[in-house]
């Protein structure tokens, strides 16, 4: 089957919107954000939109700014818009993008996670109610070749796990004819870690707190900042006097570099699992173009 879909994927400050909208702008493209954060209205510094980007090749773009930070949005709706935009691009004549850093989405798509929303949502109230040993317990009884389980030691990561295993078994229907040429996009460890530091810098002086800020003055709770994680729970609580400036900094920048380590962990993860990703380094925009157009050609 030809390739309908083509996968940027990465740990974070790798640059893979770049190259995903120059793809974009050399194959007819348009693109669909694989980004648990961005699909949120005024969220933007923080989770890096990079919507210059898209306005400079002048490349339409999917699932970003598409509800309000007081909604929720899950592995459920991120399926269903995915496919509505897949369908919508299809429709267009237009090559499919996908392009994004959350593991747990991209798996959705690549790997065929079926997640009916009436059972999803009965099934996640149900393992709330059990305690992180006995879901670890759940959880390894589903995938018995699961030895550590180290990654998941939050309650919400077990529960999400779980329920995609026992999603595994059905396969959606939506998802069966997707076939996905995967372009992994990474520097290396140290190089990741100097933009990971860098980007920061930058964000900050951006506007990041005062985006922050305004979040807070429309009504944005500071539990519900935490959730979002990583930019918005370290610059809330500066916010709020619980941190000093450099204290924000410095556990802000630590907390981005382990979750780069934990998404190359993840995208390794896929990899085992028979998921092929082909690595390039960020800087080959032309050997990755061609890698492309060859494969494109070659169905």
């Amino acid at each position: 089957m030809p390739f309908n879909l083509i996968t940027i994927l990465g740990p974070t400050a790798a640059g893979k919107t770049s190259i995903a909208v120059k793809l974009a702008n050399d194959f007819n493209g348009e693109l669909i954000s694989a980004d648990s954060r961005q699909v949120y209205i005024g969220m933007d510094i923080g989770t890096g939109k990079d919507l210059i980007e898209f306005q400079k090749y002048k490349v339409q773009y999917h699932l970003i700014d598409i509800v309000a930070p007081s909604e929720e949005y899950n592995l459920f709706r991120f399926t269903k818009d995915f496919q509505s935009a897949f369908k919508s691009i299809r429709s267009e004549g237009k090559l499919t993008i996908m392009v994004g850093g959350t593991g747990l989405y991209i798996s959705a798509i690549l790997q065929s996670y079926n997640l009916p929303e009436i059972v999803y949502e009965e099934e996640a109230e149900k393992l709330k109610l059990l305690t992180i040993p006995q879901l670890e317990k759940t959880l390894i009884n589903l995938k018995p070749k699961l030895h550590n389980t180290t990654d998941l030691i939050s309650k919400d990561r077990l529960i999400k796990a779980i329920l995609i295993e026992r999603s595994r078994e059905k396969i959606s229907p939506a998802f069966k004819n997707l076939q996905s040429l995967n372009i992994g996009i990474n520097s290396g460890r140290e190089e990741t870690k100097r933009k990971i530091t860098e980007r920061l810098k930058q964000r900050l002086e951006a506007g990041m707190i005062e985006e922050v800020k305004e979040l807070l003055r429309k009504g944005i709770s500071m539990e519900k900042l935490t959730y979002f994680g990583l930019e918005y729970k370290f610059v809330s609580q500066y916010i709020d006097g619980k941190l000093k400036y450099n204290d924000m900094f410095q556990k802000l920048n630590s907390a981005i570099h382990s979750y780069a380590k934990r998404q190359m962990t993840w995208f390794r993860k896929m990899e085992l699992e028979g998921v092929v990703i082909n690595w390039f380094h960020p800087d080959n925009y032309l050997e990755i173009k061609s890698y492309v157009a060859s494969r494109l050609s070659d169905e």
